[in-house]
């Protein structure tokens, strides 16, 4: 028997075309399904990816923008092409991500579906969505400020200098946002005293990080990859919190976030070829 008869081609891209093509766009202009089971899922994934189980995928249709672009993948490939079949014959505009998520070989988050969200009630208005976010970006500033203090070597205190100064842009991008969605806006300085506590980007702690990781922190080339892991993780919660906030300008607000994480992403991976 011809297996292939039961498939009709789908478009599809490889992993290095499926990344130009979502760094080409906005996070709310197309979507990343995860077809795999839960437990693959939660042992890793494409940051902001949704899943959807392939058994469950006919009866949730509903939770896909058939007017936005799907990313389909699962672990090596066959799941994803019935998926892309699926959802093709349905009328959805859909790529199918060749190799799956073996395949990837790029940024990657962990944890369940709901791993990080107890931050995101899903009732927030704008100001407190971004105070959230500022207060992610201060615990990392922390994490980024202590480490410098603590490597001996000389690249490695600079390399997570530089890093903190990254934060500290992005704490800056996210008060002017705040500025232009607050009602009554505060001042910096009562905004960070009213609303901000120190919190790791993502939903983990140093701690927890560390332990999962073990990187050699007086290596140039493992501190960047833990950042890189830890701007994915925060990316990728970001872009699950706006699947369930009710406030359409505090979903855009998590969306322009998790737009700001692929940028620093492909800034953090740049630094890494540059090492």
């Amino acid at each position: 028997m011809r297996w292939k008869q039961f498939f009709t081609p789908a478009k599809s891209m490889n992993a290095d075309d499926a990344r130009d093509f979502m760094a080409g766009q906005s996070s709310d202009d197309f979507v990343v399904l995860d077809v795999r089971q839960p437990t693959e899922y939660e042992e890793g994934h494409i940051p902001g990816a949704k899943l959807i189980p392939l058994p469950d995928l006919d009866s949730r249709l509903d939770e896909i923008d058939p007017e936005k672009s799907t990313i389909v993948y699962c672990a090596l490939g066959g799941r994803s092409r019935v998926a892309a079949q699926m959802l093709s014959d349905k009328g959805f505009s859909v790529i199918d991500l060749m190799g799956g998520f073996k395949g990837w070989n790029g940024d990657s988050a962990i944890g369940r579906v709901d791993h990080g969200l107890e931050l995101f009630s899903g009732n927030e208005s704008p100001e407190h969505t971004l105070a959230v976010a500022y207060s992610l970006e201060e615990g990392l500033r922390d994490f980024y400020m202590t480490m410098a203090v603590k490597v001996i070597d000389l690249q490695a205190k600079a390399l997570f200098k530089k890093l903190s100064e990254i934060e500290v842009k992005h704490q800056e991008c996210i008060y002017n946002e705040y500025l232009g969605v607050a009602e009554q806006a505060l001042s910096r300085e009562e905004f960070v005293f009213n609303h901000v506590n120190a919190a790791m980007e993502g939903g983990l702690t140093t701690e927890e990080y560390t332990e999962m990781f073990k990187p050699d922190w007086e290596s140039a080339r493992d501190i960047t990859g833990i950042a890189m892991s830890i701007e994915a993780q925060a990316l990728d919660l970001y872009q699950r919190a706006s699947d369930r906030i009710g406030d359409e300008k505090s979903r855009k607000a998590l969306l322009k976030l998790a737009d700001e994480e692929r940028m620093h992403l492909k800034q953090l991976g740049e630094l890494i070829e540059a090492l």
